[in-house]
């Protein structure tokens, strides 16, 4: 974290009333994590809330206090929160639980714990996984045919998208296949945290780990500023398959709004009453598209079976998952519209490398 004046400047202030609600929701947090990875085996200690910015958490021993720095709980995102409180929880099972005092603290009784339970254990830093060498060198030959897939010939910008497709498809066949093999999985949050999903939102989830090789999961975070809570995606892979899915949800999410946007136009509709109609009919045409591709992938010998170590990382991550079932908008003209307007969706920008724009497209071949 940046520990400048000016950093410390731009953290926001709380009232007395979203403090306490802080505090609230991060001792439900650490109830939570007690009971799904502690088997409730650790006595709640002292929570605290710090101003320090030289550090993002710590256990303290002797008071049985855990601390959380209150800087990082307002820039950082709710999961990286979690995460570095089960870091101090990790602690305070080895000391209380494992009887560990004679090691260091990052010591082999807190390493195994963490290691176990599939808790991130660096010293420093919010949790956050690297890309390798094969990885960057994967995600630039995307990048590449998704470039080409900007051809105004629909034909050449169709096969650019399915041939990126491919190439992920058979990369991670054969890492699958690589015996011995060490992967290194990461998470990563999608999009702002909303109160309420909506079809759209759980289609395009539905499609990001149908099509994209990653895990996916909407777990609920909260809101520090407004003291609401919300639901947010979460996505587990390998840096190469998460970096694809980011680009996918971002991509998705922009060009379904602008289709929507010209639906309006087209129809001269004013009112948003069959936008979440329409975005949900975009993104199953989407999916159709995919559908269709993947059964040619299938008629090539390209068959996927889900990656049993992505799984278990996941698992790990998310011990207790629950699913639900939802109802869908009304199927009238406007689903109509957005279907056939999904189905001829191009992924035509290619996917940025660097972790500074995360997220972000890189400017398209003319922009350069």
């Amino acid at each position: 974290m940046d520990e400048t004046p000016e950093a410390q400047a731009k953290i926001p202030e709380l009232t007395i009333a979203l403090e306490r609600a802080l505090v609230r929701a991060l001792m439900t947090e650490y109830r939570n994590a007690n009971a799904s990875f502690f088997g409730e085996a650790l006595r709640p200690p002292v929570l605290e809330l710090s101003l320090s910015l030289a550090y993002l958490g710590r256990w303290h021993a002797v008071t049985r206090t855990l601390e959380i720095s209150r800087p990082l709980v307002l820039s950082q995102s709710w999961t990286s929160v979690v995460e570095v409180l089960k870091h101090e929880m990790a602690h305070q099972y080895a000391h209380e639980i494992l009887g560990a005092r004679d090691e260091t603290s990052h010591g082999p009784a807190f390493q195994h714990i963490c290691e176990r339970l599939g808790i991130d254990a660096r010293a420093s830093g919010v949790p956050l996984s690297g890309p390798t060498g094969d990885e960057d060198r994967l995600v630039a030959r995307i990048a590449k045919l998704l470039a080409l897939a900007e051809s105004p010939n629909q034909h050449e910008a169709e096969a650019a998208m399915a041939a990126a497709q491919r190439l992920m498809l058979k990369h991670n066949l054969d890492a699958v296949a690589q015996p011995g093999r060490a992967e290194r999985y990461e998470h990563r949050n999608l999009g702002a945290p909303t109160g309420r999903l909506s079809e759209h939102e759980r289609l395009l989830a539905m499609i990001l780990g149908r099509y994209f090789f990653v895990e996916v999961i909407w777990i609920p975070v909260y809101r520090p500023l407004d003291g609401k809570r919300g639901s947010v995606l979460e996505i587990c892979g390998t840096h190469a398959n998460v970096a694809m899915a980011e680009y996918v949800h971002a991509f998705l999410s922009r060009t379904a709004s602008d289709l929507w946007a010209a639906h309006k136009r087209d129809t001269h509709e004013r009112a948003n009453r069959d936008r979440r109609t329409f975005l949900a009919g975009v993104m199953t045409g989407f999916a159709d598209k995919l559908a269709t591709q993947s059964k040619a992938h299938v008629s090539q010998g390209l068959v996927w079976v889900k990656d049993g170590d992505l799984h278990d990382f996941y698992r790990r991550r998310h011990p207790h998952v629950r699913s639900v079932r939802y109802s869908g908008n009304t199927r009238n003209e406007a689903y109509a519209r957005g279907r056939e307007q999904g189905q001829r969706i191009v992924l035509n920008k290619p996917v940025s490398t660097s972790a500074e724009s995360r997220g972000r497209l890189l400017p398209s071949r003319g922009e350069r």
